[in-house]
């Protein structure tokens, strides 16, 4: 525990030895491979991957403080190549003049561009530093290769309600601050996770010198703390469990993340963009009403805004939740869209052309063209409607629920006339 008055809380109770940090058992647990390196000083590269207020600066330390090591710090925001080179520098002469390893910690690693990153690749390999990265973003998506195969990966889960518990008591016993336990389970579940908020929450009510009640705490929480990184890992998730929820049909799940995505502050129009998608993708003709629930919810939410129109949202998600599903529309058009790219730019045959001047019509367009309208039912037997070069193709498979059925018994019985037509020929 660092004892210094000017700062805040939680760096004055940051822990400085393992019985002190509370959560990442999966890490940290009796025999688990992070709490082996630390107890017995086993240095290696490594990248701490978890939202913020989660350990990821403490366990650096620890490392640090286990192995005797100096303690080197960057940040991703704040400095660039030349901080770099001079941190490299200082483990140099610390490794030559006092025979130390030095932890080299990298703050928001995942904001360093490629040449930032390539500038530490080097150093790692040679041992000159332990280089350890802690970010909140996906490292497969923001780290370069060649870093992420020099280090390992630990991920940090978001601390549980009973593990901000523990921290706060830690707190209350250093500020000599008296609340009761049910308003500090309260103030648990306001820092949503996030360890260093918790303390920061817990040191402003203790600056305030009022009695502690549930009012306070709702007014000093007042502006909420969700989590909700937008284009971040978090906000990625959350839109993936919302669809995924509608596609599995379960309206009360769906209706928990979109909750959870508007009280984190997503904007509304965000998400009725990607409802409408949903209904395309995972509905279609099953259900083709879900499109039109979905841009109506949209059109409504672009009308009245806020909270009236997210209302309307929920109604789109639960209606979607409960339809029947399709993805036949969706798997059609990327068989047609792959096939297109790979056979290139067949000409359309001179039946399917349009002829409005005299030349097109002396060139052939349009002609031997026979209009559905004028056939039983709208539909000509055996018409392809294919460039010539293209044998006929079947993208578009129904599937038996909803109105699909329907539609797969359209289509099996315009085959059946084309079967018939296709005999009476010969």
């Amino acid at each position: 525990m660092e004892n210094n008055t000017f700062s805040p809380l939680a760096a004055r109770l940051r822990p400085v030895i393992l019985d002190e940090f509370y959560g990442q058992t999966h890490l940290l647990g009796k025999d688990k491979p992070l709490r082996r390196a630390i107890e017995h000083g086993q240095l290696h590269s490594m990248i701490f991957w978890g939202p913020p207020g989660t350990g990821k600066t403490t366990l650096a330390r620890l490392l640090a403080r286990q192995t005797n090591a100096e303690f080197m710090t960057l940040s991703a925001v704040l400095d660039g190549v030349k901080e770099i080179r001079k941190a490299i520098e200082s483990a140099k002469n610390i490794r030559l003049t006092e025979n130390r390893p030095s932890i080299l910690f990298v703050d928001e690693v995942h904001r360093f561009n490629k040449a930032q990153q390539d500038a530490f690749l080097p150093f790692v390999e040679d041992g000159t530093v332990t280089f350890i990265g802690a970010t909140t973003e996906n490292p497969s998506f923001e780290l370069i290769g060649a870093l992420l195969s020099r280090v390992r990966v630990y991920v940090l889960k978001r601390l549980t309600v009973e593990d901000i518990l523990q921290i706060l008591h830690r707190g209350t016993d250093f500020l000599k601050f008296n609340i009761l336990n049910d308003l500090l389970i309260l103030l648990a579940q306001y820092a949503d996770g996030d360890a260093r908020t918790a303390l920061n929450l817990l040191e402003i009510l203790h600056d305030l010198n009022e009695p502690v009640t549930e009012a306070l705490i709702s007014e000093v929480c007042a502006h909420g703390l969700r989590c909700f990184d937008k284009q971040g890992e978090i906000f990625y998730d959350q839109i993936s469990a919302l669809h995924k929820s509608v596609r599995g049909s379960s309206p009360d799940a769906a209706l928990y993340w979109l909750c959870r995505m508007l009280d984190g502050g997503c904007d509304p129009l965000y998400i009725a963009r990607r409802i409408a998608r949903m209904a395309s993708e995972d509905i279609g003709n099953a259900d083709p009403r879900a499109l039109q629930w979905a841009i109506n919810a949209w059109d409504v939410q672009e009308r009245l805004g806020s909270p009236e129109g997210e209302l309307a949202l929920a109604q789109a998600v639960v209606y979607m939740s409960c339809a029947a599903k399709s993805n036949a529309v969706y798997t059609a058009f990327g068989k047609a869209m792959a096939h297109v790219r790979q056979t290139g730019t067949l000409e359309v045959p001179l039946h399917l052309r349009n002829a409005p001047t005299k030349l097109m019509k002396q060139l052939g367009y349009g002609k031997q063209y026979q209009y559905p309208h004028d056939a039983p039912d709208a539909y000509i037997p055996n018409e392809n409607y294919f460039p010539e070069d293209l044998e006929k193709q079947e993208y578009y498979h129904p599937v038996p629920r909803g109105l699909e059925i329907k539609i797969m018994e359209k289509l099996a019985e315009l085959k059946n006339r084309d079967k018939l037509d296709y005999k009476n020929k010969q």
